[in-house]
């Protein structure tokens, strides 16, 4: 069962809170102030954090300040309970780095729903830790730089592509493994009627064409660099031998096959079933997981609207009218540029129609 610690002072709430996750399964753990909180996190290692925001002593956003600093409890989901609604609390919350951001009085479903989506997203985390950024320096290491004599690989070229390239099509045959050392690009899908739909994104730490390898088929997508990116090639014939020699670089490259088929999985159930106003939420939120591209704690979507409607599968006219509306409501902002700052992701994370 997953452990939830409740951090809350006000007894009645804190106690109604763990009776609501003991009846769904989960192993709910209570204190009542910042300090006996970040002591029983630390010896506890929760699955997720429920914690109030205005307590005596140590507040919540000392506790997750706190709490971040050690590696046993900086990735630990924390959402943040309070009965403020105001956009300048919600932000510091997300600037400290909370996940999520639960309004009081609470809702039992939210509560559940944002639990239950915190925790999902959590797990596909540690199933794909290695394919971003730092966490895939090991496999890099292995297929681009020297091991030992035995298998030594010389230092391979980094290649420059501007933005708009193609970097392979559809029905191609593979002949590398790409590495994203930074810039962006997109893989999609064209429709027998032309209409594109993005089925993956791209950044640094990622590999890209490796299933197609791996499976001795041709490429079934296409890539195109959407923003100007900086590649290493590595040749099919070096990353077969490796993933045929290395059992924990084989094992990684099965669990990054893995969690991709987990995200296509959720983004064909959002398309096929949730309104358009929700698969707009689902499109905004993917993109800036993707990137992690910030601005004073915000994530801001630098992305062409052709390019985010494909992502999101729907026609651009009716995403526009959807982002105008979300706007309105003070879900995003959208600035000079046609940059798009999410100013309220947890809303946007759990909207419910």
């Amino acid at each position: 069962m997953k452990k939830i610690l409740i951090i809350e002072d006000d007894d009645f709430l804190r106690e109604n809170i763990a009776e609501i996750l003991s009846l769904s399964d989960y192993t709910a753990i209570t204190v009542a102030d910042g300090k006996a909180g970040i002591e029983k996190a630390l010896k506890e290692s929760p699955d997720l954090i429920l914690c109030d925001v205005m307590m005596p002593g140590i507040d919540g956003y000392g506790v997750l300040h706190i709490l971040s600093r050690y590696p046993e409890t900086k990735f630990i989901p924390f959402l943040f309970l309070s009965g403020k609604k105001d956009l300048i609390d919600i932000r510091k919350g997300m600037e400290l780095g909370a996940d999520d951001y639960l309004v009081k009085p609470l809702n039992e479903v939210d509560l559940l729903n944002a639990v239950s989506l915190r925790l999902k997203k959590a797990e596909t985390n540690k199933r794909s830790n290695f394919s971003n950024n730092a966490k895939s320096t090991e496999v890099l290491e292995h297929l681009v730089g020297a091991r030992d004599k035995e298998h030594k690989t010389e230092n391979r070229e980094i290649r420059t592509y501007l933005k708009k390239h193609l970097l392979f099509s559809e029905d191609q045959r593979p002949s590398v493994v790409y590495y994203v050392v930074s810039g962006k690009l997109k893989e999609y899908r064209l429709h027998e009627d032309g209409k594109e739909l993005i089925t993956n994104m791209y950044t640094s730490g990622d590999f890209i064409g490796y299933r197609a390898i791996i499976e001795e088929i041709n490429y079934t997508e296409s890539v195109q660099v959407i923003e100007d990116a900086e590649l290493i090639l590595i040749p099919r014939n070096d990353f077969i031998e490796l993933i045929n020699h290395d059992i924990n670089v084989a094992r990684k490259f099965i669990e990054l096959l893995s969690h991709n088929v987990h995200e296509k999985e959720d983004k064909l159930l959002n398309m096929a079933y949730n309104s358009l106003r929700k698969k707009v939420a689902f499109g905004i939120i993917e993109v800036a997981d993707k990137f992690k591209n910030k601005i004073k704690g915000m994530s801001v979507i630098e992305m062409s609207r052709e390019d985010l409607a494909h992502v999101i599968g729907s026609a651009p006219e009716s995403m526009i009218r959807t982002l105008k509306e979300f706007k309105g409501e003070k879900l995003i902002d959208v600035q000079d540029g046609g940059k798009i700052v999410v100013l309220n992701e947890a809303r946007l994370r759990n909207l419910l129609y």
